[in-house]
């Protein structure tokens, strides 16, 4: 299934990761996404990565927030900065959400260069020995340690 969703990189960037607005499919569980050639993992209850994400890369342990689109268009957490970038293949879906006709140039910028995600790969990867989502995710290697 696709949604359209926020995925910020938390890592290393705190509230000013990279950011992008696009389409994300979702394993049968909901519990893990994958986005331009990652899957991201949702951590379980209340849990926050170090750098306050919600959601964990399964090959790289690196942090991001993911959330449905706000309508008001405020996406970016209060004291992040920087451009979203909206997946191509979104905008008409993301200005629909917004009711806005154009894109905010000063807030966002159009991308073409999302990656296919290997879906069938990454969950072969997931549910492999020592890669599953047990109660602790810190099996997972992490760049921020």
């Amino acid at each position: 299934m696709k949604a359209l969703r926020y995925i910020e990189l938390k890592s290393g960037h705190s509230d000013n990761g990279p950011a992008w607005i696009g389409y994300v499919s979702t394993s049968k569980t909901g519990r893990t996404v994958y986005f331009d050639g990652r899957g991201l993992m949702k951590l379980k209850g209340q849990r926050r990565g170090e750098s306050g994400g919600n959601y964990v890369d399964m090959e790289t342990g690196e942090s991001f927030w993911v959330s449905g689109v706000k309508k008001n268009g405020e996406d970016h957490h209060w004291a992040g900065s920087g451009k979203i970038l909206v997946e191509a293949a979104a905008v008409t879906a993301y200005l629909q959400t917004i009711e806005a006709k154009a894109l905010d140039k000063a807030r966002c910028e159009v991308t073409d260069s999302i990656r296919e995600t290997d879906i069938v790969r990454l969950t072969k990867l997931a549910n492999t020995a020592g890669k599953g989502w047990g109660d602790n995710p810190a099996h997972i290697h992490s760049s921020e340690t």
